[in-house]
């Protein structure tokens, strides 16, 4: 039996849900930025504390061949508003109707009630593009994948930064920290029991700069690409081996190496250096920023009867926000 495709066959059957509602989470990367998108491997950490709903819906607007989406954002940071669904989300609403065979126009009313901030690193595009994926299959009583899941999230992800590692769409709705390599994701062993702090700096991350200034760097230096991806592997496999075997200070200090690797290179800022600074002097293990750079999130390892010290260190040299996420015994959040 066909599920109804449009708001009136919503009216005659109860095989569809008239809203549907799908939820997910941020991330932090904590090793292998940029590098990982050269095949190196790199560590991700749900950050269950900061969410987002997506909630869809049909809309009374008439529909056209090309599936309309009436969109409205809200969140901590602003007012509720109605903006043109991005291309983005477009794409990913087509793709959705695509994959589950859906063949007439559909006109969408999609809300997204977003904790997460943008340009900070945390993945928000990721997630809400995966919370409006589980909004539809719910509105549409469809059971979806996870790989099914993670390639109409990526092809949101693909749109909205270019190529896209992945390690966004994977994360955003995973249970526990993440290695990824080459496409792949498995759980990490984690054999201590201390607590990652993310500070938000305030100052919006510029992703696709930092990239470009990679990229120009690699072609300036024969070599440079290669041996910046040599070091980021080895960083981040010694700190794998660090988190598995229980080592807090080989696994901190990795991190802050990782935080020079990515100074070096130009993607920090006087503002995140002054966080990594702050949190190392309050006692952190380690520190250093997370995400594309120039701007965003720093990460912070620290001891559990070390955080408030960590933080209060963290908010006096600037940060806007911080978030404190276990390395493991998260709550049960985003499914």
């Amino acid at each position: 039996m066909t599920l109804p495709t449009s708001a009136e066959g919503i009216s005659e059957s109860r095989l569809a849900r008239p809203v549907g509602i799908g939820r997910a989470h941020a991330k932090a990367i904590v090793l292998g930025e940029h590098a990982v998108v050269y095949g190196a491997p790199a560590l991700a950490l749900p950050v269950p504390q900061l969410t987002v709903t997506a909630s869809a819906g049909w809309s009374a607007g008439s529909s056209d061949d090309t599936g309309d989406v009436s969109l409205t954002t809200t969140g901590s940071d602003a007012r509720p508003r109605e903006t043109q669904a991005s291309d983005g989300l477009r794409r990913l609403t087509a793709e959705f109707r695509a994959t589950m065979g859906l063949t007439e126009p559909l006109h969408l009313d999609l809300i997204l009630d977003c904790a997460i901030p943008a340009g900070r690193g945390l993945g928000s595009s990721a997630a809400c593009a995966r919370a409006v994926v589980l909004a539809l299959a719910d509105l549409f009583g469809r059971e979806v994948s996870p790989e099914t899941a993670f390639d109409l999230v990526q092809t949101a992800e693909n749109v909205a930064h270019g190529r896209a590692s992945g390690v966004d769409a994977l994360t955003v709705g995973a249970r526990t920290p993440l290695l990824f390599q080459a496409g792949e994701a498995r759980e990490l062993a984690i054999g201590c029991d201390d607590v990652c702090i993310v500070a938000d700096s305030g100052e919006m991350g510029r992703t696709k700069d930092a990239v470009e200034l990679l990229r120009a760097a690699f072609q300036r230096r024969s070599g440079a690409r290669e041996q910046f991806v040599r070091q980021a592997s080895a960083l981040t496999d010694e700190a794998r081996q660090a988190l598995a075997d229980g080592e807090s200070a080989r696994f901190g200090a990795r991190l802050t190496a990782y935080h020079e690797l990515l100074r070096t290179a130009g993607l920090s800022t006087d503002r995140i250096d002054a966080l990594v600074e702050a949190a190392l002097t309050a006692g952190s293990l380690g520190a250093k920023i997370t995400g594309g750079g120039m701007g965003g999130c720093v990460i912070a390892l620290a001891r559990p009867e070390h955080v408030r010290e960590v933080t209060r260190s963290l908010r006096h040299a600037g940060a806007v926000q911080t978030w404190e996420v276990p390395l493991r015994g998260h709550a049960d959040h985003a499914r």
